[in-house]
Formats: structure tokens, sequence, C-alpha cells
């Protein structure tokens, strides 16, 4: 019964369909974390939204688990499953600008790489992440921290509209004027509610900015924390960027002989004139001894995309994550404790700063919840070798477990891992029924469930 259905599902599609007896199979399953090993029944790479409501009435009928992919780079590996259908958005990675009304509408399988080049040469931009492999559509539908956020709010508050194939098959369009119930649940909902083709957003006068990495010494990083928790507070809105954990790699601004050796880094963006970004920057270089830095004016694309080397595709991914209010001395304490442990040069811990424009939208305007939180902290796990996954895994969840009680309870959904379905109404505070009730309207049967499930 299911071969015929996927005889008939390629007749119907333009793109491809691809199940394990076709070559390409194996390229075709593999997914951003190589931890994530599942064998889907069939991968249709989608060339268009007909496509997607072909494979999405095919899953439905024939009862199998249905997995989007987009960017792929859900940790948990939500963008496949075993015996089931994956919707792979990859052949749709369009955008289009319109400078005349400010927006950009991205396909569904676009990443922000694709995002930021199209708009870049409008000298345009919007919140998109910090890695540009990242997918649009999954950053934004959890809400979309970046450098541009304190000044241009998230992701999601960028979103005008998105097209939606739902689980009946329907297209439909949500903003504020149409499906304007599941537009809310759309921006921060994750991918609960169908599967978004496209997604237009608000693009802002961001062409080149003053910013990159800087590197202290780790006897310095309680010094730097400190003073970052109190300059951000009330920093001009076109600085954003964010301090990390990070062990140095092999560039050649950075001397030989620290090639290898964990640092405090402080990677910071200026988004204003670009003739202010050095006074911007320059109380961090007056804080504390720069031991190396690549900081200067640069395309923001060039920014946005600096780290992509470090977290290539095929590493083991483990990630945890809270929200923050108050960045405490009792909090900074274990950050000093268990950030300088960080144990290969592709994991790393980020506290991004998510107060300015963030605090303007109340926490029942979106599904997005914790518009009060001043920082949301990763902490990412990610490394080369299997034979490493228990002690790496360990160190993720040693500095969690140090960390979480000095945090919100809820943390950003695009940073849970697998295991933390149990913290799904904590991440959504008081917007969680009403999440279910919209859930109910428009997945009843919960179709969309490889993701951080909102139960109908």
């Amino acid at each position: 019964m299911v071969q015929s259905g996927i005889d008939h599902l390629r007749e119907q599609v333009r793109g491809e369909v691809i199940t394990p007896d076709d070559e390409g199979y194996e390229q075709a399953r593999q997914v951003y974390n190589a931890m994530i090993d599942r064998r889907p029944a069939v991968v249709v790479r989608c060339a268009n939204t007909g496509d997607v409501t072909a494979a999405v009435n095919f899953a439905r009928e024939h009862q199998l688990e249905l997995a989007v992919r987009g960017g792929s780079h859900s940790v948990p590996g939500f963008g496949t499953c075993d015996d089931g259908v994956v919707i792979d958005l990859s052949g749709m990675r369009g955008v289009h600008v319109d400078p005349a009304s400010s927006t950009a509408r991205a396909e569904g399988g676009a990443t922000w790489g694709d995002f930021n080049a199209a708009t870049h040469a409008f000298g345009l931009a919007t919140t998109g992440g910090i890695i540009s492999t990242t997918g649009v559509g999954g950053l934004t539908l959890g809400g979309g921290i970046g450098y541009l956020a304190r000044g241009y709010g998230l992701s999601c508050d960028n979103l005008v509209s998105a097209d939606v194939v739902t689980a009946d098959g329907q297209l439909v369009q949500a903003s504020e004027d149409e499906h304007d119930d599941l537009f809310w649940a759309l921006r921060g909902g994750g991918g609960n509610f169908g599967v978004v083709t496209s997604l237009e957003f608000r693009v802002h006068p961001v062409k080149d900015v003053y910013g990159g990495p800087m590197f202290y010494e780790l006897r310095d990083a309680g010094t730097v924390l400190q003073f970052f928790r109190e300059f951000i507070t009330d920093a001009p809105e076109e600085l954003g960027g964010f301090p990390a954990f990070q062990i140095a790699p092999p560039l050649p601004f950075i001397p030989e002989d620290r090639h290898g050796d964990p640092f405090l880094v402080m990677v910071g963006c200026w988004a204003g004139p670009l003739d202010q970004g050095e006074r911007a920057l320059q109380p961090f270089h007056d804080l504390a001894p720069v031991v190396a830095e690549h900081v200067g004016p640069m395309p923001y694309p060039a920014l946005n995309s600096a780290f992509d080397a470090l977290v290539p595709p095929g590493l083991q991914h483990y990630w945890k994550a809270n929200f923050v209010t108050e960045l405490t001395d009792e909090a900074i304490a274990a950050h000093l404790e268990h950030g300088p442990k960080v144990p290969v040069v592709n994991s790393t811990v980020h506290i991004y700063p998510i107060n300015g424009a963030c605090h303007r939208v109340a926490p029942d305007a979106t599904a997005f919840a914790y518009r009060d939180a001043n920082f949301a902290t990763v902490i990412a796990g990610m490394w080369p070798d299997p034979a490493d996954n228990q002690a790496n895994i360990s160190w993720v969840r040693d500095y969690y477990d140090a960390t979480a009680p000095l945090s919100e309870e809820g943390g950003y959904v695009n940073f849970m891992a697998d295991d933390d379905q149990d913290r799904i109404k904590a991440n959504y505070r008081g917007n969680y029924e009403r999440l279910v009730t919209i859930k109910r309207n428009y997945d009843p049967d919960n179709l969309f469930h490889l993701n951080q499930n909102i139960q109908p």
C-alpha cells in the first residue's frame, strides 16, 4: 500500500522522491547532527509548495511519521525520522527583496546565508542568528536571536506574513490580517502548526557593521562578564554581540602558541554609523588586556558567517539552554567554574543579550513569552568524535545543572535537546494554553509532532 502510494507521490511532485532503494538515499537521510542516525521511508526533496502539500497528504493518509527539514540544524534531529516521511525544503531557497516596502520574502528552505546575500545587495538586513547555514524558517519559528536583536527585535518580531501548509493539506497565509491566531503561534511556537513554505520579513538599513571577536585571558573572564552584565543594560541598541567561552582556533590573528587554549571571547557587533564603531567597542578594550582580536568594519553577512567553519555538518551535538533575567554573581561564578572546561574547539557557551527592542514586545503579543529575560544562554556541545560522546555530554549537563537553578525555568526552544520535552510548558509560560488551542484548531491529530511538541 505504501509502495503504491510512493509511486503515486512520484507522479505528483516536481522534486525528487528518494527511498532506501534509490541512489543518493544515504546522503539524503543525513542531518546536521551526526549523532542522529535515522532511516526514513521516503525523503521528498520539494521543489515548490505543491510538492509540500502532496507530501503532507501522503504522510497523513498513510499514517506515517512526518518530519520537516529546513536548514537541517535541529540539534534533536527533528528534521528526520525512522520509517516515515521527510519533507526536505532545501530545494526551496529563493529570496526576493522589495526595497520599496523594506521587506524580503524567503522560501522555507532558505538559510540566513541565502537571505543575507540577497538583502545585503540593497543595504538591508534583519535579525538572523550567528551561523549563516542555519535555516531561516526554523530559527524564526522558535523566536530568532541574533546580533541585531537589541536594535530590531527577534526574527519573529520582524515576520510580516508566512505561507503555511497545514495538516489537512491546505495552503494558508498567516498575518495580522489573515489567520492571525496562527500568525501569533508561529512567532515562537516552533514547527507545531504546519510546514512554512515562505516567510516575509521587515528588513532594516544595515549593510556594514563594526565588530568581531576579542579574546581575553580566563583570569579576566569574571571582570568581563560583570562589566557586560551592567554595560548591556542601557547600551545603545545598535550594539549587539555576546560573551563566550571558546577554545582558540588556529586563525592567523591569534598568536600561534595560544592556538588550542581556552579564552573568554567578547564578540561585538555595532550596527550604527561605522565611524562610531571603534568608540562603541572601546569600553571592552579598556576593560582588560585583549590577547587577540579581529575587530573592524565588515559587511554584515561576513560577521553572520564568521563562525561557520567551527560548526560544519557532521559533528556530534548536545545542547542545553535557559533564559536569564538577572546574571547574578552566583551565576557568573558557575560560568567561571564550567566555561573554562570547554572540551573542544567546536563546543562553546554563549550568553546572548535579549533586551532593548525585544523587551518592547508584550509577553502575550507573540508565542515567545520571555520578554522580561535579559539573556539567553546556550551550552552548545559540539564535537567530531563519537567516542567522546559520554564525556562531552557530561560537560554540558554538569554546566547546565550548575546554572539552571540561577536561571529562569524555561529556555529558548531552538536550543533545546531531545530530552527537554518536559520543559515545554515552562518555555511558553502563560502562552501555553493558547498554543494548545491553536494546535487543536490546525493540527488536532498532532501530525506535526517531531518538534518541541505542543500536544493538542
